[in-house]
């Protein structure tokens, strides 16, 4: 399955950019409907209104409750040839008002087949009944008295063979996986409450079969602690089986004879959760999120493990495809219904921040500790610049240094100022050296770096002001080369400073610079993590003096300090690269889960396009509250995709060794990341140019 293309390729419509569906996501709804006990039509009334209500807000597939039609604990009612009829009365009525609406809707109904009843789902769309689809497991245990009522579904059903339902004939049986003409990336299947509590859910050999999203319509009372058990399962499931998962359960309005009810609505996706419902609401209410199909297709194909239990569990003829005929799904328009961090390295949840901060900090430290082990080392070199990535790799050390019982004198830190260090970068370096009790010591790298310059007869030396990538890589070369030399003069090992972010750009000096060192603790971590490791670290681990230099450090603004000062205005990072911000994000959805470029610009564009929306990670100085625009992002992804595709793969080819912390991968040859140095980025910059409107 692919995902649908844009109207027009070509030229790139604004109003089809901003469809999410063109971009791989579909608009779902778990339905809340007020119970009527033993009322099909007044729960028909229900059914209807939240059918329009969806529809009006772009909801492409509708999931109700369990029995939603009749009501779940009616007991011997459901054996009431009169309550069966009335059933199917409104599932006509159902039929007949979804015909003039874009949208599936999958209800609960007490289903006759073959002298038999089945508590079963009722696929509906475009005027006809798709599917019915009958609960494989039922509960006749504790409170649960199924099996007094309905069959269970077996294999003997006769996959793929039907069933006459409410005036149609639909497909009939547990095998079905419902897809629709023309959102060839929809494929959904559909289990029934006690099925995801079995060992083996259903749903699971149908995520294997091919269905990207997961329905369950529950009933599921309510006891303290049981929403926390449904939300597990609903999520686990969603994560192992790679799909969506929503999930709705029967709420007020049900009987209480001898139960309650709480009506939790929750829909995930990969184990995240993209929504959940009001629990005892007493109005009948929709829980609605984009589920996004690209993802899960890649991840599925990403994931070697996922086809090899297909091709171990899923025979042909096992699964029968339904094709829903052409539905027009997909009209929605503007902002997308789902969580999406600005910082996809960064949570917004402070209490998720914390838990990352903290595995981050002490993978980097146990990383470094391990290979100090390995080698014997007890001493480090390291260049400590003022900057935020000499700053991490520096505290990281320090807590290595703390955990081995080693000295931190055994730390040797070199502030080496060159041609454009300014003053505060350089007392920033030793306030932080002397606050952490390492041994600092100075070098001036400028006659070196004057020499080099003469010798190789570069404009400089002649007194011109030539400040090209030759007089800036001079002072990266001798940094680094003195560190390596200091390391061998003082038997201990270099500590190298560089992020994932530089990686991934190419903004290091190749070889005998900053891209080199004997072990690099910051290699995993993107910059925009960075900045939080630092103030998670200043607040957990150090207080005084030290702290007031970590935020002091913090404030600065990002530099190589290379070349002097122009017009008082400091050689800044990211005017030449970018905002590391957007960076981290094209790095995340890109290298994470290969998207295409226009579809990367699509999400940066609802993550950033207003700063007074959505949810900023806690700490995130005001300053830092920015917002951008499509050709602002559409500009500087074109440059990420020329730097990241054709001319830095040479560089992460060749990087030294160090831990793997995000989740959105490491750039190690040996690791997430593999590409040729010789490639071009002509296809994804064609892919942007071609798709992007401004």
């Amino acid at each position: 399955m692919s995902k649908r293309p844009l109207k027009d390729r070509a030229l790139a419509e604004t109003s089809a950019f901003h469809r999410p569906a063109n971009h791989g996501f579909v608009r779902v709804a778990a339905a809340t409907p007020v119970v009527h006990t033993a009322d099909p039509a007044a729960n028909a009334d229900e059914h209807i209104a939240l059918i329009r209500q969806a529809a009006g807000q772009g909801v492409d597939l509708i999931v109700f409750p369990e029995l939603s039609l009749s009501g779940y604990a009616i007991d011997d009612l459901l054996l009431q040839t009169a309550l069966l009829d009335e059933v199917e009365r409104q599932v006509d009525r159902i039929v007949q008002t979804i015909k003039d609406l874009k949208i599936i809707a999958v209800v609960g109904a007490p289903v006759r087949h073959e002298q038999r009843l089945y508590n079963a789902a009722v696929v509906i769309a475009d005027g006809w009944i798709w599917g019915v689809v009958p609960k494989t497991y039922l509960p006749n245990y504790r409170e649960y008295y199924e099996k007094r009522w309905f069959s269970p579904a077996s294999p003997e059903l006769n996959p793929g063979g039907g069933t006459h339902f409410a005036g149609y004939y639909a497909a009939f049986g547990t095998h079905l996986i419902f897809s629709v003409e023309d959102r060839p990336d929809l494929s959904f299947g559909v289990e029934i409450c006690e099925d995801y509590w079995a060992p083996l859910p259903p749903s699971t050999r149908l995520a294997l079969a091919g269905a990207r999203v997961l329905l369950n319509l529950s009933a599921s009372n309510v006891v303290i602690g049981k929403s926390v058990d449904r939300a597990m399962l609903s999520s686990s499931q969603s994560a192992r089986a790679m799909a969506a998962y929503v999930f709705t359960a029967s709420g007020w309005g049900e009987s209480t004879t001898d139960l309650a009810w709480d009506g939790q609505a929750t829909i995930h996706e990969l184990g995240a959760k993209l929504a959940e419902g009001e629990r005892f609401a007493l109005e009948s209410h929709l829980t609605v999120a984009d589920i996004d199909l690209d993802r899960i297709a890649q991840e599925r194909m990403r994931t070697g493990t996922f086809a090899d239990c297909v091709r171990r569990e899923i025979k042909p003829g096992d699964y029968i495809e339904v094709a829903i005929r052409e539905q027009g799904l997909g009209q929605a328009t503007g902002d997308l219904v789902r969580p999406l961090d600005r910082f996809p390295f960064v949570p917004d949840d402070p209490a998720r921040l914390d838990q990352d901060c903290y595995e981050a900090f002490n993978i980097q430290v146990q990383g470094l500790m391990r290979r100090l082990q390995a080698t014997g080392s007890k001493t480090l070199v390291i260049g400590v610049s003022g900057g935020l990535d000499s700053t991490q790799a520096l505290l990281v050390a320090c807590r290595a240094f703390d955990r081995l019982g080693l000295p931190r004198t055994g730390i040797l830190g070199f502030t080496m100022p060159g041609f454009a260090t300014s003053d505060s970068t350089k007392s920033n370096a030793w306030a932080l050296m002397k606050a952490l009790g390492v041994t600092g010591e100075e070098i001036d790298i400028r006659p070196a770096a004057e020499r080099m310059l003469a010798d190789i007869k570069h404009p400089y030396a002649d007194g011109e002001p030539v400040h090209d990538i030759t007089f800036e890589n001079v002072q990266a070369g001798l940094r680094t080369d003195y560190l390596f030399r200091l390391a061998n003069h003082n038997g201990g090992l270099v500590l190298g400073t560089g992020d994932l972010s530089e990686l991934a750009l190419g903004w290091a000096t190749y070889g005998v610079g900053d891209h080199m060192s004997h072990y690099n603790v910051n290699g995993g971590v993107a910059k925009t993590l960075i900045r939080h490791l630092i103030r998670w670290v200043a607040a957990k681990e150090h207080d005084g003096e030290t702290v007031r230099v970590l935020h002091a450090i913090l404030d600065t603004e990002i530099s190589p300090e290379l070349v002097p000062a122009r017009d008082g205005k400091i050689q800044s990072t990211e005017a030449t690269v970018g905002p590391y911000a957007l960076n981290d994000f094209f790095l995340f959805y890109i290298t994470r889960f290969g998207m295409t470029p226009s579809r990367v610009a699509f999400l940066a564009h609802q993550a950033w396009k207003d700063a007074s929306t959505g949810h900023w990670p806690e700490g995130t100085p005001e300053d830092e509250k920015v917002e951008y625009d499509l050709p602002t992002i559409k500009n500087w992804l074109r440059k990420f995709l020329h730097r990241f595709f054709q001319t830095s793969q040479f560089k992460r080819s060749a990087v030294p060794n160090g831990p793997k912390v995000v989740t959105g991968g490491s750039l190690s040859p040996r690791g997430d990341w593999r590409a040729p140095s010789d490639a071009t980025a002509k296809v994804w910059i064609d892919e942007l140019e071609t798709n992007v409107p401004g």
